[in-house]
């Protein structure tokens, strides 16, 4: 059963919460729109004869992934999301139910009887969270990337490519005569030595994540302008929506 709480407790505690909560989410937000610290690699070398010249390997880690990242956004707006929630639901009588395809076989309804001032605060969010998912780094369609459990993010198969130097040659121009010696030119040719071994790590998501993601938070858009359209019309209960919201939109960034 939900805690009963009231609505001055609520509205003591909601202006602190929402300034800390769009300041943590925009700082999230701005966290995942820095390409370095999504991508990582490792090089090593071997030449292709025993005595070549060796090279030290070369490596980067993923400092931040995006399925961290949007785990802690869903934290941080979790509370926000159900404190302005529990306000909305006290304050008004306007209610609604918010119904995803609601014109289809199968209706999925998120939350019964929601007041229509929460509907309009909420469109606002939908319209934000959007805005960051639109911005979710998406993994580099030019490379084949698969789950790497040891790193916890993607990465690419191992790749090779050459390592060549300048090798001096002598290169005869006119041979010796009596009269005159030889003439020579030193030239340097490239002479291939070894071969590097990459392979890149991204903390990136694949694009049908993301498009996923866009998908439902658009369709989330429709059902709640809809409830509003459709509302007509106090201690009281906590309510919890926060996370069945952002649960939905992402369902399928933790899997």
């Amino acid at each position: 059963m939900s805690k009963k709480i009231k609505l001055n407790q609520i509205l003591a505690i909601e202006k602190g919460l929402k300034s800390h909560g769009y300041g943590d989410f925009t700082k999230i937000h701005q966290s995942l729109q820095k390409a370095e610290p999504l991508s990582g690699i490792s090089r090593t070398y071997r030449p292709i004869k025993e005595d070549g010249e060796k090279f030290p390997s070369e490596s980067t880690q993923v400092q931040i992934r995006v399925k961290d990242v949007i785990k802690d956004a869903q934290e941080k707006l979790t509370e926000l999301f159900d404190v302005v929630a529990t306000k909305d639901f006290a304050n008004c009588n306007a209610i609604a139910d918010i119904v995803v395809d609601a014109d289809t076989e199968a209706p999925i309804t998120l939350m019964k009887s929601v007041p229509v001032s929460h509907l309009l605060w909420l469109e606002k969010q939908l319209n934000d969270l959007y805005t960051f998912v639109k911005g979710i780094p998406v993994l580099a369609s030019s490379e084949i990337w698969h789950w790497d459990d040891s790193q916890n993010c993607y990465s690419t198969n191992p790749f090779d490519t050459s390592k060549s130097k300048k090798v001096p040659h002598v290169l005869v121009k006119y041979e010796a005569t009596k009269e005159h010696p030889a003439q020579v030119e030193v030239v340097n040719e490239d002479e291939l030595v070894g071969y590097w071994t990459t392979v890149k790590f991204s903390g990136a998501l694949p694009s049908r994540d993301i498009e996923s993601f866009k998908e439902r938070v658009q369709k989330l858009q429709k059902a709640v302008k809809f409830a509003r359209e459709q509302a007509n019309s106090v201690e009281t209960e906590q309510i919890k929506i926060g996370e069945k919201i952002l649960g939905f939109v992402f369902n399928n960034a933790n899997s």
